[in-house]
């Protein structure tokens, strides 16, 4: 009985550590509110076009890509700095990949919405 006890208070630590990193993250990280923003128009669109069932799958994905790739490109970002201060060219490389993995991201949302937008213009 104890480590069912232990398991559920881990599983509601776990949930409150990934809370506040999600209230970080949409709080004070201009990336991630940047997106959220450009996410909010999308979905404000998505309603006013009458976007399928499936097209708000690919653009909640697309949405939901985007802001895990930029979460995750700050979590190695503040690592970074934490472990070396200082600029660094090998830590700078890093910070351009997570960066770029990011923009990766955002490109392929970019794609989503015209495949799914586009044709709605034409």
């Amino acid at each position: 009985m104890q480590s069912e006890s232990n398991f559920i208070k881990n599983r509601i630590k776990a949930v409150t550590y990934a809370f506040k990193g999600f209230w970080i993250l949409i709080t004070s990280e201009h990336s991630i509110i940047t997106q959220l923003i450009i996410g909010f128009i999308m979905t404000i669109l998505g309603f006013i076009m009458k976007i399928s069932a499936t097209e708000w799958m690919f653009q909640f994905f697309a949405i939901g890509l985007v802001l895990v790739a930029e979460a995750l490109n700050t979590a190695i970002e503040k690592m970074a700095d934490f472990i070396h201060p200082e600029y660094h060219k090998k830590i700078g490389t890093i910070k351009d990949i997570g960066a770029g993995a990011a923009f990766f991201a955002a490109l392929i949302a970019i794609i989503i919405g015209f495949i799914i937008y586009i044709p709605k213009f034409i």
